[in-house]
């Protein structure tokens, strides 16, 4: 049986699925069709229930959760690992001064609608309204070329902002670590609800065989890895995978499941996302 599969070139996601998709795990007569994309194409293909299975944010997790189901494996959680909101105007004490107004003309490049960077954003800063949509790679450049006056950044650029002389304002999973105590949802694995039970069960099994795989042979996928990291040098892809890949990528467990439901509840109280009826998790 062939399924589509969605994931990132992001070193994370290239890392855990490498056992996976090559074929280093026993796969259990599965066969897996790869379509390499950005978080929010991805997103965007979760909304019109493109594939089998995919990476997506938690955030537009919650617009299609009548259609997929979490997995327990593969998902990037974790503490220090949120967004960072940068400028190359502003130190965090002159932002602070210039949003005391409700509202804000600043012009704020971020990675996506469904983002959960962006839901971040949106608690964090509410008068902050004016908002491009970038995509995640092109958001230092755009401030260096003063398209916009601040940036939200996620995944590898976390590691480059500073060699380009711009500035963090904040770190909104620090924010939200403050605010919860929980680590931060980022992305997950999702799988369609219209497959046979037992095919999704097979699929959880395997990823997380396929990330324990990962870790018992770290330097297994570097070619693959490699390949999709976009020139990212050696150290700085092991960085972003000892950042995004953890034990909530093995097996959420209870506490991973608790801060995703944390992200959720106050989501809904707060009406940035549409009330959830089904149960979230395979």
């Amino acid at each position: 049986m062939k399924l589509t599969l969605g994931f990132s070139p992001c070193p994370n996601d290239t890392f855990i699925f490498d056992a996976l998709i090559h074929h280093k795990i026993d796969t259990e007569g599965l066969e897996f069709e790869v379509l390499f994309d950005d978080v929010e194409t991805l997103n965007q293909k979760a909304l019109r229930g493109e594939l089998d299975i995919t990476k997506l944010s938690f955030h537009a997790f919650a617009y299609v959760a009548d259609q997929y189901a979490l997995l327990d494996a593969g998902s990037a959680l974790g503490f220090g690992v949120g967004p960072l909101l940068i400028s190359d105007k502003f130190t965090p004490e002159t932002l602070a001064e210039h949003l005391k107004a409700e509202t804000s003309d600043l012009r704020v490049g971020f990675p996506g609608k469904y983002t959960t960077a962006n839901f971040l954003l949106g608690i964090a800063y509410p008068q902050l309204q004016n908002k491009q949509e970038l995509v995640f790679s092109e958001i230092e450049s755009a401030l260096l070329e003063d398209k916009i006056d601040l940036g939200l950044i996620i995944h590898e650029n976390r590691f480059t902002y500073q060699d380009k002389g711009l500035t963090k304002i904040v770190d909104l999973g620090d924010y939200w670590e403050k605010l919860t105590g929980c680590a931060i949802p980022l992305g997950g694995i999702v799988i369609n609800r219209n497959l046979d039970r037992e095919i999704q069960l097979k699929v959880n099994r395997l990823i997380r065989q396929s990330v324990e795989y990962a870790f018992a042979h770290p330097k297994s996928g570097i070619e693959f890895i490699r390949e999709h990291a976009q020139a990212m040098d050696e150290a700085v892809m092991y960085k972003h995978i000892e950042l995004y890949v953890n034990k909530y990528s093995i097996n959420l467990g209870e506490e991973g499941r608790k801060a995703i439901d944390t992200l959720f509840n106050l989501a809904q109280e707060r009406g940035i996302i549409p009330a959830l009826q089904q149960n979230l998790y395979i």
